[in-house]
């Protein structure tokens, strides 16, 4: 009688422990984020020196919201999506 072989979970991968290690203050949730993210789009496009702190935290830490923010700032530079 043969077993079927179980996968193999994924190994962690150091950008992983990276992520879920990484300091998140000042702190912002999703949703958050989410409400901010027009104001921070805008402003990036308008002046791509500019600083929210917390937003580039979250972005950091928050693929989703890193994606969409990215998104939103290509769609507003007029590279279309």
């Amino acid at each position: 009688m043969s077993t079927t072989p179980q996968p193999r979970p994924p190994e962690l991968q150091a950008v992983h422990v990276d992520a879920l290690l990484q300091d998140t203050t000042p702190w912002l949730s999703c949703d958050e984020c989410f409400e901010r993210m027009d104001a921070y789009a805008e402003a990036a496009v308008r002046d791509p020196g500019n600083r929210d702190e917390a937003m580039a935290t979250h972005l950091r830490g928050c693929a989703a919201c890193d994606e969409e923010a990215q998104s939103l700032i290509q769609l507003l530079r007029g590279g279309g999506a």
